[in-house]
């Protein structure tokens, strides 16, 4: 069973770590912006789902694999990084709207699997789970796979309310600039872009 102190220790550090902004942030951000609070919470949601993943992965030793594989970390990252390049296309070019229109709300649906798209290909999440959970692992507390999910879930729940907290302002201010939609789409797009160069130059160390 994990101690009570080392759990206390590890809210503490994760905390500190989902209150920095960070890739995700920015990717709901730019989501309210352009497409309103909905969006902005389904990417939120999105992008925490994408997070079990990575939790799953840590508990099973994937991401270590990923880590020392640089073939394996190859695919992912650059899979990211065109996944990304695409987004920040489609908000580019209004994904085929004429000049000057309106683009049509993509359904929520579509908006939370993209949010969680863009978190499971991203390998530097995998590798900050490879690198932080461990950490609080100890023989003693029971199965090291079991204690990783537990840590992970907790992770996951605090980023949650963190990512929930810029979808809910982003939105808010997404809804005060009706009729810029161009301008909120090109602002999309740039995050877009900026999250896919960080990705090409992630490395595994």
């Amino acid at each position: 069973m994990i101690s009570p102190t080392t759990y206390a220790f590890f809210v503490t550090a994760s905390l500190a770590l989902v209150l920095i902004p960070g890739p995700n942030h920015l990717y709901i951000t730019a989501r309210g912006l352009a497409q309103g609070r909905p969006a902005a919470l389904a990417s939120a949601f999105g992008v925490e789902t994408g997070t079990l993943v990575h939790i799953a992965a840590a508990a099973a030793g994937l991401s270590y694999l990923i880590s020392r594989s640089a073939a394996l970390f190859a695919v992912v990252k650059w899979a990211g990084v065109a996944y990304l390049g695409y987004l920040a296309f489609r908000a580019f070019t209004g994904g085929g709207q004429e000049e000057g229109a309106a683009p049509p709300p993509q359904p929520l649906r579509r908006v939370f699997l993209e949010g969680m798209l863009v978190n499971v290909l991203n390998p530097k999440v995998a590798l900050f789970f490879l690198a932080f959970l461990p950490q609080f692992v100890r023989p003693e507390a029971g199965s090291p796979a079991l204690q990783i999910v537990l840590f992970g879930l907790t992770l996951l729940l605090l980023g949650l309310l963190s990512d929930l907290v810029y979808a809910w302002t982003a939105g808010a201010l997404g809804g005060r600039l009706r009729g810029r939609e161009r301008v909120m789409r090109r602002l999309s797009g740039v995050v877009y872009l900026g999250l896919g160069v960080a990705t090409a130059f992630a490395g595994r160390k």
